[in-house]
């Protein structure tokens, strides 16, 4: 379908200025609501709210973008925290988002925990959380459901995947937490016993495809170590994790099998006074046994280079280089079967120009554009063909924070 330049400026001027409404609605409303007199003084209630617009020259993503404006993206998150004892917080997240194809859920609980401090002093802190939590996986992920925390409308996808968002962001289990402030900088650990969400429609249709069935997460694991320098310029951290679901048939009990994902992130980030370096990279190793009556597996990487700097205290500017190779032994997919998809499905490599500017402390805009040679996070759903290899993406984002 053909989509006008004309009708492209009026839709975004009108999406715009109805999200604006909005946010200032929900802040007056804010306002006016003096939460204190029925919560006590321990309780703390916050919300985000944003809404994306998103256009591509070719294939789709997040609602149908090609050649086209979609509005398929929003998200609308309220969490609250009460410390019920010294010791004991607890925490849950209630979200609503649409996605395109790939999350069109509705509401749903994206964590929900409780924190106990088994150790709290000056220099060091040790705790231990359970129930729904964010999973710790590189620098970005725990907070990455709130639009503000991240330095761009999408992270880094060749790491954070959006197209399998509900099976990082968080997950059933525990975790034992500490960490120790030293003069030399910040040290600290996580390691938990987990359960994977596999409750995500993209991941479930690029895994079983076709197959009729259902996969169910194992007990699994994920560890991370991290490092701070006393003034805040130097942040590094090494995650490990191995993820594990069973896939049970509903048609042919002996056509079962399990999935196995081993990610390894390194992590580095330098601040200066204006100036940031971020660079994440991955190693993934994914294994599929006795699934579809044989072995697979490969081992993939991923890595980023991201630059922001800051023209003013409310203006932003970022520049990114993303790569994704899924197999090694195959990174231009070239003996990829060619019924399970195109050669460049196996890969993407993506250059990305942002902005950002804070119009209210509370209200924030950003624009971004991505020139992209490859298909690999894009989501199959939506594009069942993945007919384009080299294809662009404008996209803007109105998010507010109350």
């Amino acid at each position: 379908m053909h989509y006008s330049p004309i009708h492209f400026k009026h839709d975004l001027f009108f999406a715009c200025s109805c999200i604006a409404a909005l946010a200032f609605s929900a802040s007056t409303a804010a306002q006016n609501l003096n939460i204190n007199k029925w919560l006590p003084d321990s309780v703390q209630v916050h919300g985000f709210l944003s809404q994306g617009f998103i256009h591509t020259s070719n294939n789709n993503f997040f609602g149908h973008s090609k050649d086209s404006l979609s509005t398929d993206f929003r998200e609308l998150g309220v969490n609250g925290s009460w410390s019920a004892l010294p010791d004991l917080q607890l925490a849950l997240q209630v979200v609503w988002r649409d996605a395109g194809q790939t999350d069109e859920d509705g509401f749903r609980i994206d964590y929900g925990l409780a924190n106990y401090n088994l150790l709290s002093t000056e220099s060091s802190q040790l705790a231990i959380r359970a129930g729904r939590v964010p999973t710790p996986l590189g620098f970005y992920n725990e907070t990455r459901d709130v639009a503000s925390t991240r330095p761009s409308i999408f992270l880094p996808q060749s790491i954070y995947f959006d197209r399998n968002r509900n099976l990082a962001l968080s997950a059933d289990g525990g975790y034992l937490y500490g960490e120790h402030r030293t003069d030399f900088g910040d040290f600290s650990f996580n390691f938990g016993l987990i359960i994977p969400r596999t409750d995500d429609p993209e991941f479930m249709n690029t895994i079983l495809r076709r197959e009729s069935g259902a996969l169910e997460g194992d007990t699994s694991w994920i560890a991370r170590l991290g490092y701070e320098a006393p003034d805040k310029g130097v942040r590094l951290a090494v995650t490990y994790a191995e993820f594990l679901s069973d896939f049970h048939s509903s048609q042919q009990p002996s056509n079962e099998g399990s999935f196995h994902f081993s990610p390894l992130i390194l992590s580095a980030q330098y601040n200066a006074e204006k100036w940031s370096l971020t660079a994440e990279y991955a190693l993934r190793r994914t294994r599929l046994d006795y699934f579809q009556h044989s072995d697979i597996g490969f081992t993939g990487q991923s890595y980023y280079l991201q630059g922001t700097y800051r023209f003013t205290d409310k203006l932003e500017g970022l520049i990114r280089y993303d790569e994704l190779v899924w197999d090694l032994d195959d990174q231009y997919g070239y003996r990829y079967p060619a019924p399970l998809g195109p050669s460049f499905s196996r890969y993407a490599r993506d250059w990305t120009f942002g902005l950002r500017y804070e119009i209210l402390p509370s209200l924030l805009a950003s624009a971004e554009y991505h020139h992209i040679n490859g298909t690999g996070w894009l989501p199959r759903l939506e594009n069942p063909q993945q007919e384009a290899q080299r294809w662009d993406m404008y996209a803007f984002m109105l998010s507010y924070n109350f």
